[in-house]
């Protein structure tokens, strides 16, 4: 992976905005061991937030709704982009690869054409974060599977006059992210003072959406409430205004696949077919198609 995917945009009165297509509201879950947090998008907004499958959102401040963690699970055809602003998060997988994801950092795994792995949350004084599915192109399912940890030196941060930008993946203003492998994928973390206004150009080819991670926020006239997903449509810059306070928000980019999505719990294909063998593999113990990470 490395930085930068396209030249610097140029914030003018004749640039487009983005209108609202749809907004999703989180809802409260359960997952994993007895994890509890905010799904927010899941099977039935694939189409819409293509490339984007799933979206969970983790806000809490009592370690028993999250210490249970992720025991040893699979994964196969998608990325999965962890990001925790508070909070620590240990992972290993069946690969023997292991590591600490720390306040601040994210880490982008490739499941590629298989990987078992597990993420275990440490007690912390607070664990905020989101973690991402991203949907690998059908001619890349399955790649080999690897890990790309994103740390604080390399998450570059830019003073605004309306607050901070945090640049995990992607581009702001001529400085860049991470570039991920297979689908380039813009993540912004925002963090927007009391009435202030942001103005964020993206990408015209990309799907985009706004997620409210904390605090509400005023996007094409609309109010828009903490932990929902604003998708956006057609344009090349958006505007968000916070709303009763500070607002801190994630801007996530990809230009979509277009392709077809057979989804089943950890498992992402293409067809009923090939989400069939995956399971099948399973039972047999031929999923795994790796002895080592490159």
């Amino acid at each position: 992976m490395k930085g930068g995917r396209y030249p610097q945009f140029v914030v003018s009165k004749s640039m487009e905005k983005r209108k609202i297509k749809s907004i999703v509201k989180g809802r409260p879950t359960v997952d994993g061991a007895g994890v509890h947090l905010v799904r927010v998008l899941s099977i039935n907004t694939v189409e819409d937030f293509d490339p984007w499958l799933m979206l969970d959102s983790f806000d809490s401040r009592n370690p028993r709704d999250y210490i249970a963690g992720f025991p040893p699970h699979p994964h196969r055809g998608i990325e999965t982009i962890t990001y925790l602003i508070e909070g620590e998060m240990e992972h290993k997988d069946n690969l023997g690869n292991k590591g600490i994801i720390k306040n601040g950092e994210s880490q982008w795994m490739t499941a590629g054409s298989g990987i078992i792995h597990e993420e275990m949350p440490t007690p912390s004084k607070r664990m905020l974060g989101v973690q991402l599915w991203l949907n690998l192109p059908q001619k890349d399912k399955m790649t080999h599977p690897k890990y790309f940890e994103i740390t604080n030196e390399m998450i570059k941060e830019v003073k605004t006059d309306f607050g901070k930008v945090r640049v995990v993946s992607g581009e702001y203003e001529g400085v860049a992210g991470v570039k991920g492998d297979y689908v380039d994928a813009t993540i912004l973390d925002l963090l927007i003072d009391k009435d202030q206004s942001a103005v964020v150009n993206l990408p015209p080819k990309d799907n985009a959406f706004v997620f409210l991670l904390e605090g509400n926020a005023v996007i094409d006239s609309t109010n828009c409430d903490t932990k929902s997903a604003v998708l956006l449509g057609p344009g090349s810059a958006v505007e968000i205004r916070a709303k009763d306070g500070a607002l801190r928000a994630l801007i996530c980019s990809g230009e979509p696949l277009k392709e077809e999505v057979s989804w089943g719990g950890p498992i992402v294909m293409n067809t009923k077919e090939e989400l069939k063998l995956a399971f099948e593999e399973l039972e047999k113990g031929t999923f795994i198609k790796e002895n080592a990470i490159d």
